[in-house]
């Protein structure tokens, strides 16, 4: 049975750099980025994310991210992937769990969701999951 939930995480450090560049191509860049979260994920994630710039005010991007702690009350570990935009100031993504990828007590976690960035570096996610 699916639980549908909902929380926000908060950006905790951010380290973008240079990954490809080519004079007269779009820049690519690569982020590690930390996140503390708070709703049915508990924990703490750390992202390494790829963003294509097409323009000064607006990237694509996808991004794998490991989160430790627990959902809905069960401890371990799962990684997420991302893939969404960024324009206006606003990061929008779908995500999913990575099949296979849950640890200890959230083995078998399975879901989606996605989030929508806000103000100073927070977050509103959703994460609709099941453990099979």
């Amino acid at each position: 049975m699916t639980t549908q939930g909902t929380g926000t995480y908060q950006v905790t450090g951010w380290d973008e750099k240079p990954y490809d560049e080519q004079e007269g191509a779009v820049k690519i860049t690569m982020a590690s980025i930390d996140n503390s979260f708070t709703g049915v994920i508990e924990g703490a994630g750390h992202v390494r994310t790829v963003m294509v710039y097409p323009a000064d005010d607006a990237a694509n991007f996808t991004g794998l991210q490991r989160v430790t702690g627990t959902v809905g009350g069960r401890k371990g570990s799962f990684v997420l992937q991302a893939v969404g935009s960024w324009t206006d100031g606003v990061a929008r993504a779908d995500w999913h769990v990575v099949p296979g990828s849950a640890t200890g007590e959230l083995a078998g976690l399975s879901g989606t969701g996605g989030y929508v960035s806000g103000e100073n570096g927070a977050c509103d996610y959703t994460l609709d999951y099941d453990f099979s």
